[in-house]
C-alpha cells in the first residue's frame, strides 16, 4: 500500500472517425482509457501521466458526407469533432489533449514522417487495382464480400478502382517485426490477438498502399500534391504528433530503450497498430510503442454497432437518465477488457439497482443517517490504544487485501477485475454494519456504536478513493458527504483511521436513487424508441439494392448419391471432439493447405494439415473452435505430419467449417 508507482505513463485511444456523433462503442474505449489514466495519476502524480484522444478527419467518406450536406469538409468535421468533445465532457473524461488530424501541428508532423520514410527508400510509386469500399475507405478481397458485391460491414456495394498510388515497403520489415514479437511477447494483449498478429506476419507481408489520388481531402504528399497521404500514415501518426509541440510532452513518447506508449484500440484495428505502425516507426528510426491493448466489440442484438445500420446506443442519453458514473460503471463492470459484450438495457438497469443503488448507495445512506442520529453528525474516531476489534481490524485487513487486488488488476490493465474486487469490499461493509448492529449497540454501549460507525465511514472513504477513477463525479459527491474536501481525494488510501475525529458529515442527495419498476419501463420504452428511430433513418438513407440481373433458368438439382448404411458400432469407431485453434499458417508452395495447431484440452495439443485455405485466412482461424476426427491414422500431407482431420461442410466445394453452436471446453466429445 505504501509503495507508489513512478515514471511516466502514456495511454491513447484510437482517434475516432467523424462520420457521425459518438456511440457507446466509442464511449467504452474512452471511458476505459480515462479510468486507467485516472488510476495512474493517483499512483504516480498528475504530471507523470498523459492521456490522448481525438478525431480522424480526412478521407473520401468525409468529403462526400460534407458535399451531401452542402458544406465544406472543414466545416463538417468541425461540427462533429465538437460533438466528441462535448460527449467526453458529459462522460467525465479527463484527457490531457485532443488531437485532430486537420490541425496544422499534426499535418506538419505527418509530412515530416513521410519524407523521412521516403528518404530511407521505403516509399515508391505504382498502381493499385481492386474492389474499394468507401465506408471502410479500404480495398477488400472478393472472397470477403457478401452476395451482390456488398461490404460485409456496411452492407453497401463496393467499387472497382484502379489508381496510381504510393506504396510503403512493408514487406521489408517482416523479419524485424517477428523479432519484436519474440523480444516483447506481450507487445499485443490479449495473447490471442498477439497470436493472430504473429501468424499474419509469418504468412508474408505485402507492400502497403499509403496514398490516394481519387480525392483531395487529406494531407498532401510532399512534392506531389496530386496525392493525399492515406490513413495508414496520416491517422496513425497522431499518437506521436500530439506530443511534438512541447518538450515536456515529447518526453512521453519514451525512447528505444524505454518505450512508453500504450495504444488502446478495438480488436478490428489491431493489425494496423501492431504491424503497419511499428514498421513505419522502424523505417523512420523512431521509438516504438510499449503495448497494443485490444478490447472487444459491444454488439447490439448480436451485431456490431454501426451508424450505417442505425443499431447504435447513445451514451449521452443514458448518462442524462442515469448519470455518467452509472454508465461508466456498467460498461467496465459488464465485460473483461479484451472480450466482446452484447449491450442490454435490462442488464444496465439490473446492475444499477442491485450494485450501485442497493449495495454502494445504501451503505452510504444508512451509515450517514445513523451518524446523524446517534453521533450528532460527526465522526467519532476511536482512541489510539483501542483494541483491534474496536478499530475494525477485520475490516481494515479486508480493505488492504482488496487494494492489493485492485493494484494487481490495474497493473494487468483489467479494470473489470478491479471493480469486482472493490464491490466485494462494498458487500463486506454492508455485512459488517449488519453484524455489528450499531443501531442496537448504541442502547448499551454508545462509545462502541461510535467506533463501529467510524469504521464504516473510514471504509467509505477508502471506497470513495478506490472508485474515483471509475466514477469520478459520484465519488467526489460521496467524499463530500463524508465531510472530505475535494482537494484531498487525489491520493491512494494508505493508513487506516485517517478520517479526522470530529469530521462533520454532510448527508445530501441519494448517490444512486433506486429506479422503481414503473420508471424502468418508462426508460426502456424511451431508449428502445430512440433505437428504432435511428434504424429507420439509416434504412431510409441506405442506397437501393443492386438492380436484379436477368432471370436465369433455375439450375437442375445435383444428383446426390447416398453412401451405404452403417451400423451404430461403425459410428462409435469415430472419435470426434471439439478442438480450439492455437495457431494456423500456410504450408509453403501448397495453396490449399494450412498447418494448424489444436488444443484438445485434457488430450493435449495436436498438429493437423487441413485443405481449408480457400475458406479462411489463417489468422482468422486462431481462437475458433472446430470439430476434429481424432483417431484418423496419422499421415504426411504437404510434407508435414497430420494427426487428424478438421471437419468441413460441402461436397465438391467447401462451404464452411463444422463447429459447436456454443462455447464448450476443448476435448469435448461429440455423440
Amino acid at each position: 500500500m505504501s509503495a507508489t508507482s513512478s515514471g511516466r505513463f502514456y495511454l491513447t485511444t484510437p482517434i475516432y472517425y467523424v462520420s457521425d456523433v459518438p456511440h457507446i462503442g466509442h464511449a467504452y474505449t474512452t471511458i476505459v482509457g480515462d479510468t486507467i489514466t485516472r488510476y495512474e495519476r493517483l499512483r504516480r502524480g498528475k504530471d507523470q501521466v498523459f492521456y490522448l484522444t481525438g478525431t480522424d478527419e480526412h478521407g473520401e467518406k468525409l468529403e462526400r458526407a460534407a458535399q451531401a450536406k452542402q458544406m465544406s469538409p472543414q466545416t463538417f468535421v468541425d461540427l462533429i469533432a465538437e460533438e466528441y468533445k462535448k460527449t467526453w465532457q458529459i462522460l467525465d473524461i479527463e484527457n490531457d489533449d485532443f488531437i485532430r488530424t486537420t490541425e496544422t501541428r499534426h499535418e506538419q508532423v505527418v509530412q515530416k514522417l513521410w519524407q523521412t520514410i521516403a528518404d530511407r527508400g521505403d516509399i515508391y510509386s505504382d498502381r493499385y487495382e481492386g474492389l474499394y469500399c468507401v465506408g471502410c475507405e479500404n480495398f477488400l478481397l472478393e472472397k470477403d464480400l457478401l452476395p451482390g458485391n456488398l461490404c460485409p460491414d456496411h452492407k453497401r456495394p463496393v467499387e472497382k478502382r484502379s489508381e496510381e498510388s504510393y506504396f510503403f515497403r512493408l514487406s521489408k520489415y517482416q523479419d524485424r517485426l517477428l523479432e519484436l514479437y519474440a523480444k516483447v511477447p506481450d507487445f499485443v494483449s490479449p495473447q490471442r490477438r498477439m497470436n493472430e498478429v504473429r501468424t499474419f506476419v509469418e504468412s508474408g507481408l505485402r507492400d502497403l498502399s499509403v496514398s490516394r489520388s481519387s480525392f483531395t481531402w487529406g494531407v498532401p504528399v510532399p512534392g506531389d500534391p496530386r496525392h493525399v497521404i492515406y490513413v495508414w500514415i496520416d491517422a496513425l501518426t497522431n499518437y506521436y504528433s500530439a506530443l511534438q509541440d512541447r518538450p515536456d510532452k515529447a518526453a512521453f513518447w519514451g525512447s528505444h530503450e524505454s518505450p512508453l506508449a500504450i495504444h488502446l484500440v478495438g480488436k478490428e484495428i489491431v493489425r494496423f497498430h501492431a504491424v503497419y505502425w511499428p514498421a513505419m516507426l522502424m523505417s523512420a528510426g523512431l521509438p516504438l510503442p510499449r503495448k497494443i491493448l485490444a478490447h472487444g466489440w459491444w454488439t447490439v442484438d448480436g451485431e456490431k454497432m454501426s451508424k450505417t445500420l442505425g443499431n447504435v446506443v447513445d451514451p449521452r442519453a443514458l448518462s442524462q437518465d442515469l448519470s455518467a458514473s452509472a454508465l461508466r460503471y456498467f460498461v467496465m463492470r459488464e465485460i473483461p477488457l479484451g472480450e466482446d459484450g452484447d449491450f442490454s438495457y435490462d442488464a444496465l438497469l439490473q446492475r444499477y439497482n442491485s450494485e450501485l443503488a442497493n449495495d454502494l448507495g445504501n451503505l452510504l445512506n444508512r451509515s450517514l443517517a445513523m451518524v446523524e442520529k446517534f453521533c450528532e453528525g460527526t465522526a467519532r474516531r476511536w482512541s489510539s490504544d483501542a483494541s483491534p476489534e474496536v478499530r475494525g481490524e477485520r475490516l481494515h485487513q479486508r480493505a488492504l487485501a482488496v487494494c492489493a487486488q485492485v493494484e494487481a488488476a490495474m497493473a494487468e490493465l483489467q479494470p473489470q477485475k478491479a471493480l469486482e474486487a472493490i464491490f466485494s469490499l462494498v458487500r463486506e461493509g454492508n455485512t459488517y454494519l449488519e453484524q455489528e448492529a450499531p443501531f442496537t449497540k448504541v442502547k448499551t454501549d454508545p462509545r462502541g456504536a461510535d467506533a463501529i460507525l467510524y469504521n464504516v465511514l473510514e471504509l467509505l472513504r477508502w471506497l470513495g478513493v478506490l472508485l474515483w477513477p471509475f466514477m469520478p463525479e459520484r465519488c467526489a459527491e460521496l467524499l463530500r458527504q463524508l465531510g472530505i474536501a475535494d482537494g484531498t481525494l487525489r491520493s491512494w488510501p494508505s493508513t487506516w483511521g485517517e478520517l479526522l475525529d470530529g469530521t462533520t458529515v454532510r448527508k445530501g442527495a441519494t448517490l444512486f436513487p433506486r429506479i422503481d419498476p414503473d420508471r424502468q419501463k418508462e426508460l426502456l420504452e424511451k431508449w428502445r424508441a430512440a433505437r428504432r428511430e435511428a434504424e429507420q433513418k439509416a434504412q431510409a438513407l441506405a442506397p437501393p439494392p443492386p438492380a436484379p440481373q436477368a432471370e436465369q433458368p433455375a439450375p437442375r438439382p445435383a444428383v446426390v448419391e447416398s453412401l451405404p448404411e452403417i451400423a451404430i458400432e461403425d459410428f462409435k469407431k469415430l472419435e470426434l471432439r471439439v478442438a480450439k485453434v492455437l495457431s494456423a499458417e500456410r504450408v509453403p508452395k501448397k495453396d490449399r493447405l494450412l498447418k494448424v495447431e489444436l488444443d484438445l484440452g485434457p488430450l493435449g495439443k495436436r498438429q493437423v494439415v487441413a485443405g481449408i485455405a480457400e475458406l479462411t485466412a489463417p489468422e482468422s482461424l486462431v481462437g475458433k473452435s472446430v470439430v476434429l476426427l481424432c483417431n484418423l491414422k496419422p499421415a504426411k500431407i504437404g510434407g508435414l505430419l497430420s494427426a487428424g482431420m478438421i471437419l468441413a461442410l460441402g461436397d465438391d466445394k467447401l462451404l464452411g467449417l463444422a463447429a459447436p453452436d456454443r462455447d464448450v471446453p476443448p476435448g469435448t466429445a461429440l455423440r
